[in-house]
């Protein structure tokens, strides 16, 4: 089973903190915050990594190397120019096996990793998308997701206004086959968000995958220290 971490953001939002190292490397409870989401992986046997990386991805390689110390075996694919979400995801296209796990270097989610893929494998989809509800309202994200009654995503609008078919969150955890990353262009920026699922979901290619807890990130200071206090 293999793992991608999209590891290439700049954080602006961490500044000034990420004017020196990439986001994913802000530290949490006394380590950067990406070797906490490494050794989740590695707790479920999850061992075969590849790490997109792009901003600073120097400080990463450096770190984590070839990920022998974490038990893990790791893998790199960098960025020279921004290419999003979607763009990194084709350059690595070399180093992908035919079914991957993907998550974000900014979010931390707490579940089962596998569960994603058996949907994936036993649906015979393009791709899974981890969603969660949040009635509460603690991740501060408003619903973006709207699934179907077969668990398809039928609509996916990231940034949408309040819409009663929106009752889930993209939750951080995306498992997909190596062709759904075959077809998107290479050498350009692509977004996952803006370009890839709405084509998947055209195709009809796309489930939901209810996940039991909510999601976590570190996209800003606040959340930076929520998530420190809940590792502490």
């Amino acid at each position: 089973m293999q793992a991608l971490v999209l590891a290439g953001g700049k954080g602006t939002r961490l500044r000034p903190l990420t004017r020196s190292i990439p986001k994913p490397m802000a530290p949490v409870a006394g380590v950067p915050y990406l070797e906490h989401q490494l050794r989740a992986l590695a707790a479920q046997g999850i061992v075969d990594i590849a790490l997109l990386t792009g901003y600073l991805g120097e400080r990463i390689e450096d770190h984590f190397g070839d990920g022998a110390r974490f038990g893990l075996r790791i893998r790199y694919s960098r960025e020279e120019t921004p290419l999003g979400t979607g763009g990194a995801l084709r350059r690595a296209l070399p180093l992908l096996e035919e079914t991957f796990l993907a998550i974000y270097g900014d979010s931390f989610l707490p579940v089962e990793y596998r569960e994603p893929l058996e949907l994936l494998r036993e649906r015979g989809a393009e791709g899974v998308m981890a969603v969660c509800r949040d009635e509460a309202g603690e991740t501060g994200v408003r619903p973006n997701v709207a699934l179907d009654a077969a668990g398809r995503v039928a609509r996916y609008a990231k940034d949408a206004e309040e819409a009663r078919d929106l009752e889930y969150i993209e939750a951080g955890v995306l498992a997909f086959r190596r062709e759904a990353v075959v077809g998107i262009p290479d050498g350009r920026a692509v977004s996952l968000e803006a370009e890839v699922f709405p084509q998947l979901i055209a195709r009809g290619s796309l489930l939901g995958w209810l996940s039991p807890r909510r999601f976590h990130d570190i996209g800003t200071p606040e959340r930076l220290r929520a998530l420190e206090r809940l590792w502490a």
